[in-house]
């Protein structure tokens, strides 16, 4: 049975928990719980879970008292048991409600091809069933699911490293440190470290923050089943506010990767960690200040995902992209074709920026700013039209397969190149602006120079709910402008 069999026949149980009125996200966090024993007895390490409490113990239940013993065992494994298990069921319950649902899943999965599932990667069967869920616009986990195969560019142009301290402020299910894992593993032979590299590796590189409790259960389980060592105080996954001093039990990064989540900080406040200069509620414009904030010196690097509102956002949105022109190389930004997350209407890019090789020098550090637009004139992804690795294949042509430096040479010999070609330098997806030009914009980046004649064809214009979503995210962004010239003003408080 192939990996993409046993997700499909997993994800199908969901049908037995529809009728006992559990919603998808439910679903995937119920199946967390019943997975996790499955895996350790099929894994022999049934260490992590006391006796009493096992994927066996739970199976020789009989059908009348298996939801009750079920019931227990969550509440238990809460506090026994090993780091992992007692923070991946951690205030956990169980949503089923009728015995029959429960017994109808411990025997389909325990009747699912496990070998074949051990031998393709635990992890990749995990991950599919991620996948899957945040297809699903009622699960509403969407926002916390980056595609795979941007991630997967973002890790290969950033080029992790075993020196590296690889951080996501905003883990979601984990799925950049997995991959920056993935990557490494790739280009270094982890199994000939010795025994204190071998450690250092797996308890000192890879830290991420999640504030849904739920949503960082289900990172913990991710990065379980891809071999990564989980330390609930120190490492792994932590949980907390990383706007907030919580946020400081992170370190110091030498490589940032991460996709905030849209919108503004929940319930309207402002970051109250004190290391911060700039405050503001945009969430995202607050995780871009610390994120270069917090980005380790000299050499420093980071790919981040945001929403456009951050590269033209006045007010305070003006003064962090000045400071972080200023503290780093924001070097490229990829413009995103909307489509690719399963958030409707989301316009998004990623930005790559550096700290200077001088730790000492904090002014002027961005001389130049490539801009590569891959929205303008592309199809309109989603289910039907997937986002895959080709379409991002003439970026990294374009920008050079290693961003830990910038080729301008290169990048300007692509850009002469296709002009010369297509005899139109204005339909080349690549251009440069220099720091100047952009002071000219009043320190916008919104930078947008192709035609987009997709945009004004109606017979291609997106679906109603992806207007409406952009719509309101435009006048969102419109709205906390307007409050931040107000605060500027003195006549409101910024809240």
């Amino acid at each position: 049975m192939s990996t993409q069999d046993l997700v499909a026949k997993l994800w199908n149980l969901c049908n037995l928990l529809r009728d006992d009125g559990v919603t998808y996200h439910e679903y995937i966090t119920e199946l967390t719980f019943l997975v996790f024993l499955k895996m350790v007895e099929e894994t022999g390490q049934e260490e992590h879970i006391p006796a009493g409490y096992r994927w066996a113990d739970l199976e020789a239940c009989n059908a009348a008292s298996r939801l009750e013993h079920y019931k227990q065992l969550l509440l238990h494994l809460g506090s026994h048991g090993s780091t992992i298990t007692q923070a991946i069921y951690n205030n956990a319950n169980t949503v089923i409600r009728k015995p029959a649902t429960l017994n109808k899943l411990v025997t389909e999965i325990d009747k699912l091809d496990w070998y074949s599932a051990k031998t393709e990667g635990l992890g990749d069967m995990y991950e599919g069933l991620l996948e899957i869920n945040a297809t699903e616009k009622k699960s509403g986990a969407g926002q916390y699911f980056t595609p795979r195969v941007l991630i997967n560019t973002m890790v290969e142009l950033m080029k992790p490293t075993l020196d590296d301290i690889i951080v996501d402020p905003t883990a979601g299910t984990g799925g950049f440190l997995i991959s920056a894992h993935h990557y490494i593993k790739q280009h270094h032979d982890i199994n000939a470290l010795n025994e204190f590299d071998y450690d250092q590796y797996q308890h000192k590189t890879f830290f991420g923050m999640e504030f849904v409790p739920d949503t960082r259960r289900l990172a913990l389980m991710n990065l379980m089943l891809h071999d990564l060592a989980i330390d609930d105080r120190h490492a792994g996954i932590l949980f907390g506010d990383t706007l907030s001093n919580e946020g400081k039990q992170l370190p110091q990064a030498s490589l940032i990767l991460a996709n905030p989540p849209f919108g503004t900080k929940q319930g309207g406040g402002i970051p109250t960690r004190d290391d911060l200069v700039h405050y503001t509620s945009n969430k995202q414009l607050a995780f871009l200040h610390l994120m270069y904030h917090v980005l380790l010196g000299p050499g420093g690097r980071a790919a981040v995902v945001l929403p456009d509102n951050v590269l033209f956002e006045s007010g305070t949105g003006k003064t962090i992209r000045q400071d972080l022109m200023e503290k780093c190389n924001l070097h490229t930004i990829l413009r995103l074709p909307t489509g690719i997350f399963y958030a409707a209407g989301v316009k998004t890019n990623v930005l790559f920026f550096s700290k200077p090789k001088d730790r000492n020098k904090d002014k002027g550090n961005t001389q130049n700013v490539w801009v590569y637009d891959l929205r303008a004139n592309m199809p309109q992804f989603g289910k039907r039209t997937p986002f895959t690795a080709q379409h991002l294949q003439e970026f990294c042509q374009a920008v050079g397969h290693d961003l830990t430096r910038v080729d301008e040479a290169a990048r300007q010999d692509f850009v002469d190149r296709h002009s010369r070609e297509s005899g139109n330098p204005e339909a080349c997806r690549l251009r440069s602006f220099s720091r100047e030009q952009i002071r000219q914009k009043d320190d916008s980046l919104d930078l947008a120079w192709i035609r987009d004649d997709s945009a004004e064809d109606s017979a291609s214009l997106p679906e109603p709910d992806v207007l409406i979503s952009e719509a309101l995210e435009e006048m969102a962004g419109a709205m906390q402008g307007l409050q931040a010239i107000l605060v500027e003003l003195g006549a409101a408080e910024e809240v």
